[in-house]
């Protein structure tokens, strides 16, 4: 009898497992990153192309730069999802091979970088064992993995979730 209940047990753990094995990830698109209700913050993507502005900006007296946008609401239905989300990367570090294996996942090219960063609900921090090479961070990728909502730091932003991808792969319109 325990050899039969172990059997049996056996095979409902595979069966409860199959569903997950062959789960698709949800598509997400960056809105749903952002709370029902929760107010949208736009960033200030207009980088500085007159450069007759530089001393201006480099005054003393200059207001300060914009900034990103501090703790904005995340979407915390997402926790522990199996996701896919198109981005672009920011590295975080580089390996001596030239690939990035920590990096932010941003809405549009040059956050962080060139601009004010987006709010941290518009960013994810992902962390590869794969990585991605870093000649290649100009065009968009599809990052898939479970998503946590949890929060983090870099020197380069703030991130409202962190992800350990499973796949990445070149994002193509269709």
């Amino acid at each position: 009898m325990i050899r039969y209940l172990g059997a049996l047990f056996a095979v409902m753990l595979f069966w409860s497992a199959l569903p997950a094995l062959g789960a698709e990830p949800r598509e997400l698109d960056w809105p749903s990153l952002i709370p029902e209700g929760a107010p949208v913050i736009e960033p200030q993507l207009a980088p500085m192309h007159d450069l007759s502005q530089l001393s201006d900006a480099l005054a003393e007296s200059a207001p300060p730069a914009p900034q990103q946008a501090p703790d904005a609401p995340v979407e915390k239905s997402l926790d522990g999802q199996l996701v896919k989300l198109p981005g672009f990367i920011v590295p975080l570090e580089v390996s001596e091979e030239g690939r990035t294996t920590e990096f932010l996942l941003v809405p549009y090219y040059g956050a962080c970088i060139h601009v004010p960063p987006p709010p941290s609900n518009q960013i994810v921090h992902i962390f590869s064992e794969m990585g991605v090479r870093v000649e290649d961070l100009y065009q968009p990728y599809w990052i898939e993995g479970k998503m946590q909502v949890k929060a983090s730091s870099s020197e380069l932003a703030d991130a409202g979730y962190q992800m350990e991808a499973e796949k990445i792969y070149v994002y193509e319109l269709k």
